[in-house]
This record gives C-alpha cells, sequence and structure tokens, in this order.
C-alpha cells in the first residue's frame, strides 16, 4: 500500500451557503513538495486550516501520515510544522525569544531549544537581528522568523500558506534556497502560493483548486511536457466560464 504524508477522502467545508471546499481527494506521497494553487477564495487556506486540525471539516475524512487525523493528539502536533498567512508571533519577544518558547512548546530542551535556534537565526539571515523586537520586524522578517518557529522541532510534514506574501526579493530568496533544503532532506511540504514562478520552481506535483473543486493535478515533469508552462494552465483551468477580458476603449485605441 501506497505511504502518504498526507491524503484527504470527500474532505469538504460549508459556511453557510457557502460552500468553500468541495469533495477534495487528495494524495501526497512522503518527500514530496507539493503545491495547492489557486485563486483568491478558491479553498486553499480553508483547505490548510482543515489539514493542520485547526478548522473541523463539514464532511470527509484527514490522514497526515497514514493515521486519521486527530487535531487535539500530540502525536500530530509534534510532527507538523505551519505557517499560517499571517503567523501568530509575539510581537514584544525578540526572534530569538521566539525561537526558544516554540522550541519548549515542542518539548526541546532549554540548552537544545537554544542551540537550535541559534543556527535557525543563522540559516534564515536574522542572526544581526536576534535581539530585536518582533514589533520592529518587516513582513519578510516576519516571515522567515515564522519559518523558523514551524522548523525548531524537525517536523516530518511542513504546510506553508502563502509564504512569499508582502516579501521582499531578499527574503524570499532565503525562503526558497531554506524550502529547497527541506526538501532535499526528505521532509514532506504543502505550499500555497499566488506567485506560480515560484511554484514551477520549487514544487514536484501541483494541485489547482477553483471554486472549492481539485480543477488540476499533476506532476510538474508531465505538466511541462505538454509544452505549457504553469501560469498557462493555471489561467486554463481558473478562468470562470465564459469570461472574457474586455479592456477600455481609451486606453487601446
Amino acid at each position: 500500500m501506497e505511504s502518504n504524508a498526507i491524503r484527504t477522502v470527500g474532505l469538504s467545508k460549508v459556511f453557510g451557503d457557502v460552500t468553500a471546499v468541495d469533495n477534495l481527494n487528495l494524495s501526497i506521497e512522503k518527500k514530496t513538495f507539493f503545491g495547492l494553487l489557486g485563486r483568491n477564495g478558491a479553498g486553499k487556506s480553508t483547505t490548510i486550516s482543515m489539514l493542520t486540525g485547526t478548522l473541523r471539516p463539514t464532511e470527509g475524512k484527514i490522514f497526515i501520515l497514514d493515521r486519521p487525523l486527530d487535531p487535539n493528539d500530540p502525536w500530530f502536533k509534534a510532527r507538523m510544522g505551519v505557517v499560517s498567512e499571517e503567523p501568530p508571533l509575539f510581537s514584544r519577544l525578540s526572534a530569538q525569544e521566539q525561537l526558544i518558547f516554540a522550541g519548549r512548546m515542542f518539548g526541546l530542551t532549554i540548552k537544545e531549544a537554544q542551540r537550535r535556534a541559534d543556527i535557525l537565526l543563522d540559516t534564515l539571515r536574522l542572526k544581526n537581528a536576534a535581539k530585536t523586537l518582533i514589533c520592529d520586524y518587516s513582513r519578510g522578517m516576519k516571515k522567515k522568523l515564522a519559518i523558523g518557529c514551524a522548523l525548531i522541532h524537525a517536523p516530518q510534514v511542513l504546510f506553508l500558506d502563502e509564504p512569499f506574501e508582502g516579501v521582499d526579493a531578499t527574503s524570499a530568496a532565503t525562503i526558497r534556497l531554506v524550502l529547497q533544503e527541506i526538501a532535499k532532506g526528505g521532509a514532506t511540504i504543502l505550499l500555497t502560493t499566488h506567485i506560480l514562478e515560484v511554484a514551477q520552481k520549487l514544487c514536484h506535483r501541483i494541485a489547482i483548486v477553483h471554486e472549492g473543486r481539485l480543477a488540476y493535478e499533476s506532476t510538474m515533469d508531465d505538466m511541462l511536457k505538454t509544452g505549457k508552462n504553469l501560469e498557462e494552465i493555471f489561467s486554463e483551468v481558473s478562468q470562470p466560464t465564459g469570461s472574457k477580458m474586455v479592456m477600455p476603449d481609451w486606453l487601446t485605441n
């Protein structure tokens, strides 16, 4: 039987009259860098929230590392790293204090938490701002720090919701390099991003959701064999039915 890091069966989430995720079936093998793509409102963040246990599904099943997900079981928390779109950092702590706190929450000794915090600060190019309060950090620095908090306990499965959103080019380059190295090390990564160029460079496999449904799924290699890039596939799959761009006549004449 195939061993998966993440698997969903008939996963759905309904908010009132709105179906945010509709019968989503995913099978993500271990050690895969997986991109979950879609337009705003397609259901990406809702899906990640369900996969990480912060939102309960309306219907369906979730399996993490071949076990049915129980959000209250510490076994899952110990093996998952999560970076939300707006990371919940403590603004009055320094970056070093935040990382040590995260390490202690995952059961590391104070000595080991300090050791890993120092290494992560260096890896994420935050060493010179280790003592700086997080409230004085830029958005890019906060995203890198949040990734550090998600990595300090060496998770087997890493969930990243828009880690490149609003991030400067230098910070984005650091994040890409770190994620590539983590993937090489054997972790499973599920990434959502609006930046298709990044997804095409990083991901082994991609899925595109449209209006809550799985509209396209392929390995990156197979997709490229079609002769189309990710931007072209994305536009075809997620374009609203019957829509056509109409340019103002005063801009085109």
